[in-house]
């Protein structure tokens, strides 16, 4: 069993399990359709590719920034016939940063790691308006537990959120220790009561009959874990744009 961990930061992110329509919301979490979709286009897999691989993965996040809650109103006209778009609310998480881990094979953990570090498809986070900010690998693979590693992996947290957290605490207090603890959800094991249910495992990605299961997830505090770096590796360096040719200038 190896695992593999992701540093989930950027502007925006969205991670809808049961975004339907013209209202489209946002989980406070990563999703596990989300963060599969992420891997399959890191490995170049169509929308209509086998799943099944992915699905069987075991999967966790821990919550170092939770972010806060956007709401977008848009207004939208058909690019062709120039038609009125219906009205829609998108939600988002702003300034969020999460670390999302899979568990599974090593080779094929490996091969995911692989494909993140040369991705066949720019990653984004949710939706593709959202890219992530900073670099998608922590480290390379672990052999250990998901669990153990989600607990063991250095807090994400950008410098601003912990000192915020450090004046609200010393407001609260008077100590500037901040927060204590971080929440870890992770997928229930069998027999296991789940804390909630989510229609978030990917069965298929088709456009034209997208399919999700529904995932048990149980959740939990851990103690805070260090600042710095757990692992002994730096973090590698990864610019999924740097594939990318400039765009040509406009003429008219």
């Amino acid at each position: 069993m190896s695992v593999l961990l992701l540093r989930l930061a950027g502007p925006l992110q969205a991670w809808g399990s049961a975004a339907r329509f013209t209202r489209r919301t946002t989980e406070n979490a990563p999703t596990k359709s989300g963060v599969l979709g992420l891997l399959a286009a890191a490995q170049g897999r169509a929308r209509d590719a086998d799943l099944s691989d992915l699905a069987k993965l075991e999967f966790g996040v821990r919550l170092d920034q939770p972010g806060t809650r956007l709401r977008d109103f848009q207004t939208a006209h058909h690019a062709g016939s120039g038609k009125a778009m219906p009205l829609s609310e998108r939600f988002y998480l702003a300034d969020a940063i999460f670390v999302a881990g899979v568990a599974g094979d090593p080779k094929f953990i490996n091969a995911l790691y692989e494909a993140l570090l040369d991705p066949m498809f720019l990653p984004y986070l949710g939706r593709r308006s959202c890219p992530p900010a900073q670099p998608v690998t922590i480290a390379e693979p672990l052999d250990t537990s998901l669990e153990q590693a989600l607990r063991e992996a250095a807090w994400e947290a950008s410098d601003w959120y912990r000192r915020q957290c450090a004046n609200s605490a010393r407001h609260r207090t008077g100590s500037a220790s901040g927060p204590q603890q971080l929440e870890l959800l992770l997928d229930c094991r069998a027999g296991e009561e789940p804390d909630t249910t989510l229609r978030d495992l990917p069965l298929s990605f088709d456009p034209r009959h997208r399919q999700y299961g529904l995932r048990g997830v149980r959740g939990t505090h851990i103690p805070l874990p260090p600042k710095s770096p757990a692992a002994t590796s730096p973090p590698p360096s990864h610019d999924p744009t740097a594939v990318l040719s400039p765009a040509a200038p406009r003429t008219t």
